[in-house]
């Protein structure tokens, strides 16, 4: 039976929610797990969005939400040309695709980072919407969970959403964390398997962040941390790269890169992230957190908290340092200080991360994913 992967828009397209299907997608048809991604493009909808947000506004007083309405779903949907008369298997990264009810010759199984009522809840989106929408749509979502064949989760977050929340039998529940959206080829071209010094004062300890909204991702407390370290006689600075310099704040310990393109500028992309001694992810809501398995792949241990789906981002002690939730910046700061003496310690954590360096691929994931589907 051929399968297919869906995403809530154009899963052959670089540029689609945050890459991510497109890195699974390119795995996925090298191993054969899937026969192509289907190219649906949301953007055709525009004025159906505005004519239904202006309905919305007049009854509820809360526009927004057309991505989650049955008329969007159904409407998006139509561009996949989809018999209902013949065998597919689907593979889905939005629980409203395909929109119900389905084909009894299709298999379905989604591919979340989080569940609707985690995304609601955690983001603070839910506050758009008015109440009665909300229930309407998480009602379809689980009645969607409970016809799936499986549903995979990229954390045990989001999984324990799927079965407590929804109240979906865990055996059919299950974690497969994602690969690092970083393009396997180029990565053998480009990749140096570089370890930078001990830090001095002409070159400080690089904390690195990777991500464009600075403030959810833990950018100031960073800060916090680099001046913490500094009272340790730790020479320090953030390498920021993703949000646009005019917008940071000014502080001595941090260094704004902008915005790399890592599809057009891979090697630098990579050379940064190799300089840094440690990846940070310190997010007041996170559903999963990529840059970490980037930094992960690259062979560069991270240092996060337990908040949402980060956890399962660094499934070994060996990936990183993972805090409690909200740590202080002495706390982190400690932490830091004791990884990096003796720095002889250090360097064999890098190079057995680097030795580990496959498991963080997309192609990993991908293994995981066959094999469950074909369970």
């Amino acid at each position: 039976m051929k399968r297919y992967l869906i995403c809530c828009g154009d899963s052959t397209e670089l540029s689609t929610w945050s890459n991510i299907p497109y890195h699974l997608l390119q795995a996925g048809i090298d191993t054969c797990l899937f026969e192509s991604g289907v190219p649906l493009r949301p953007n055709k909808l525009l004025l159906s969005k505005c004519i239904w947000n202006f309905f919305q506004f007049l009854r509820h007083q809360k526009p927004g939400g057309f991505q989650y309405s049955q008329y969007f779903c159904h409407s998006l949907f139509k561009q996949s040309q989809f018999s209902r008369d013949k065998s597919l298997s689907i593979l889905s990264h939005f629980p409203f695709l395909p929109p119900e009810p389905w084909s009894p010759l299709w298999t379905i199984d989604f591919y979340i980072d989080a569940t609707t009522m985690q995304i609601f809840d955690d983001y603070g989106i839910g506050l758009r919407y008015p109440s009665s929408y909300k229930k309407a749509i998480i009602a379809r979502e689980a009645s969607a969970f409970r016809q799936a064949s499986s549903i995979l989760c990229m954390s045990e977050w989001a999984a324990r959403s799927v079965i407590s929340d929804y109240n979906i039998s865990s055996d059919k529940v299950y974690v497969v964390p994602a690969g690092a959206n970083i393009d396997e080829n180029s990565i053998r071209l480009f990749s140096r398997p570089t370890i930078p010094p001990s830090p001095t004062k002409d070159h400080p300890l690089r904390l690195g962040f990777l991500g464009k909204d600075w403030i959810r991702k833990g950018g100031p407390f960073l800060l916090n941390v680099v001046d913490s370290l500094q009272r340790r006689g730790i020479p320090s600075v953030v390498r920021a790269f993703g949000p646009k310099v005019d917008t940071m704040p000014s502080h001595s310990g941090l260094q704004s890169l902008g915005f790399i393109d890592k599809h057009t500028d891979l090697a630098k992309f990579i050379n940064e992230i190799q300089s840094w001694h440690f990846g940070t992810l310190f997010s007041s809501s996170e559903a999963f957190g990529i840059s970490n398995r980037e930094c992960l792949r690259l062979g560069v241990p991270v240092i996060a908290h337990s908040i949402g789906g980060i956890e399962s981002t660094m499934t070994d002690t060996k990936h990183g340092i993972l805090f409690q939730p909200f740590p202080s910046s002495e706390e982190v700061a400690d932490r830091i200080a004791s990884v990096i003496h003796p720095y002889s310690d250090y360097i064999s954590w890098r190079r057995l991360l680097q030795s580990q360096s496959q498991e963080f691929t997309w192609s990993n994931t991908v293994k995981q994913i066959s094999t469950i589907l074909s369970s």
